[in-house]
C-alpha cells in the first residue's frame, strides 16, 4: 500500500538538509587532480591482455573506436578451417585428404556420406540410396480393427419416459405394482403329457378376465378370435399352458434352441381408426390382467400403438418397431438357448407377414437407473403368450404351427 502526502498550508519549498563540513585530507588533496580524483592507467585492463584468450602468437587486442574491446581476430578454435581430429569432431574422418574432408565447407559440420545405419543396404534401400522396393508402410487395418461387423451397441438412454400417443394413469400403474407384490411368481410346473401335447399342436386356451368388455372364442384348434368394444380398459389375454415349460425346455445341449411363439391376425374391420389398441408379450404368471404386458415385473411386449417394446417398464418403452397396420400378421417368438459359458440365453424377435423384422437379447447391457430387472423371463419360470388389447381392435391369435406364416421351427 502506498500512503500520500496530507494537504499543507503554506506552498513554500521543502527545506534543504544542512551541509556537514568535512575537513580535507592533506594526503588526498595533495594527489587530486584539479577535475577529477582518479585517471584510470592506459592500456587495457590486465584481464584483457592477449594471453587471456589462451592463442599463441596473437597480435594484442584492438581497440574499438568507441573505447571497448573488440574480438581476436578469425574464426573461435571450434569453427577453424580445416579437417579436424576425429577424437573432437565425430564427424570429419581421421584422414585430411579424404572427400569428406576436401568437400566440408569452412565453418560449418556436414552428416557423413550415404543414408543412415537405419536406411542402409539390405533394410529397403539399394547403393546409393536408391529405394530397392516398396518401403514398409504402417498397418493402420491392424492398429485399428475393423468394427463394422461388430453389432451396434445398446441404445443406453433410448427409454421413453411416456408413451408418443396412449398412456395408463399413474393410480393404475400403482395398483398393478401392489397386485405383483402381492402375488409373487409362481414356480415351474411339472410338465405331463397332456401339456407337452397342447403345446406341440398348438392347442392353447385363452382366458380373459371378468373386467374386459368385447368376446373372445375359439373357432379351430389352435385359433383364436375376439374382439374388444370401444372404450375397453386395458386387459391382458392370459393363456395355458406356457409356451415354454422350464421342466422340459430348458436348454442343456449347446448349439440347440428352443423356439416359443405365437402370432396374431389383425383384422380390417375392427379399429376405428388407424392406431392399433393391441400388444403383444409374454409373462411369467401370475400378472395382473388389467395392465398391458411388458408394464410389470415378469413380462415383455410389443405394443402396436407406437412399436415400442417394453421389458418390466411402465413408462414409454424403447424405440423397437413401426406400429402395427390393420389386416397385418404379426408374430412373437423368444429363442432360449444355452450360452457357451452354461448360462441360458433368450433372445426375442418379432415378425411382420412371416418375415422377422426385428430381435433383442434379454440380456442386453441396459441403464441401471432406468431399467429394472428381467426375472421371470431368464428361462428359470414357466413363460405364457400374453395378448393385450383396449379400446377398440378385433384380432385373430394363432398357435398353430401350420396356420403360421412365419415358417420357423418350434421347439
Amino acid at each position: 500500500m502506498c500512503f500520500g502526502s496530507k494537504d499543507r498550508s503554506d506552498d513554500g519549498p521543502a527545506p534543504k538538509p544542512a551541509q556537514i563540513q568535512q575537513p580535507p585530507s592533506s594526503k588526498a588533496t595533495a594527489s587530486m587532480p584539479s577535475q577529477q580524483q582518479y585517471a584510470p592507467p592506459s592500456g587495457p585492463p590486465p584481464s584483457h591482455n592477449t594471453d587471456s584468450y589462451g592463442y599463441a602468437n596473437q597480435q594484442p587486442q584492438a581497440q574499438s573506436s568507441s573505447g571497448g574491446y573488440a574480438p581476436p581476430p578469425g574464426p573461435p578454435p571450434s569453427h577453424q578451417a580445416g579437417p579436424l581430429p576425429s577424437k573432437n569432431n565425430p564427424f570429419l574422418s581421421n584422414d585430411p585428404s579424404s572427400s569428406s574432408s576436401q568437400q566440408q565447407p569452412t565453418g560449418d559440420f556436414a552428416p557423413p556420406p550415404g543414408p543412415p545405419p537405419s536406411f542402409s543396404q539390405g533394410q529397403g534401400q539399394g547403393q546409393g540410396g536408391e529405394s530397392k522396393g516398396k518401403q514398409h508402410e504402417h498397418d493402420w487395418e491392424t492398429a485399428v480393427p475393423d468394427t463394422s461387423l461388430l453389432p451396434p451397441p445398446p441404445n443406453f438412454f433410448g427409454g421413453f419416459e411416456k408413451s408418443p400417443t396412449n398412456n395408463a394413469t399413474e393410480e393404475e400403474c400403482e395398483a398393478g405394482e401392489r397386485w405383483c407384490r402381492d402375488y409373487p411368481l409362481y414356480p415351474g410346473m411339472p410338465y405331463d403329457a397332456a401339456a407337452a401335447s397342447a403345446v406341440l399342436n398348438g392347442n392353447i386356451a385363452v382366458y380373459a378376465p371378468p373386467s374386459f368388455h368385447g368376446t373372445i372364442q375359439q373357432t379351430a384348434p389352435g385359433i383364436w378370435r375376439g374382439h374388444s368394444d370401444p372404450g375397453n380398459s386395458d386387459t391382458c389375454l392370459a393363456t395355458y399352458p406356457p409356451l415354454y415349460h422350464a421342466a422340459a425346455h430348458t436348454p442343456r445341449v449347446p448349439g440347440r434352441k428352443y423356439t416359443a411363439y405365437y402370432e396374431v391376425h389383425i383384422l380390417k374391420d375392427g379399429s376405428r381408426s388407424s392406431e392399433i389398441s393391441l400388444a403383444l408379450g409374454f409373462v411369467a404368471p401370475p400378472y395382473p390382467s388389467f395392465r398391458l404386458p411388458g408394464w410389470h415385473r415378469g413380462s415383455l411386449g410389443v405394443h402396436g400403438d407406437d412399436g415400442h417394446k417394453y421389458i418390466n417398464d411402465r413408462w414409454g418403452g424403447k424405440a423397437f418397431t413401426q406400429a402395427f397396420r390393420r389386416g397385418e400378421t404379426v408374430g412373437l417368438g423368444m429363442d432360449f438357448f444355452l450360452t457357451p459359458t452354461g448360462a441360458i440365453g433368450v433372445e426375442i424377435f418379432l415378425t411382420r407377414d412371416g418375415r422377422e423384422s426385428g430381435r433383442w437379447d434379454i440380456h442386453e447391457e441396459t441403464d441401471r437407473v432406468q431399467d429394472l430387472p428381467v426375472t421371470g423371463l431368464e428361462g428359470l419360470n414357466d413363460v405364457c403368450a400374453a395378448v393385450g388389447v383396449f379400446d377398440k381392435v378385433a384380432f385373430e391369435i394363432v398357435f398353430a404351427p401350420d396356420r403360421w406364416l412365419w415358417k420357423g421351427r418350434q421347439g
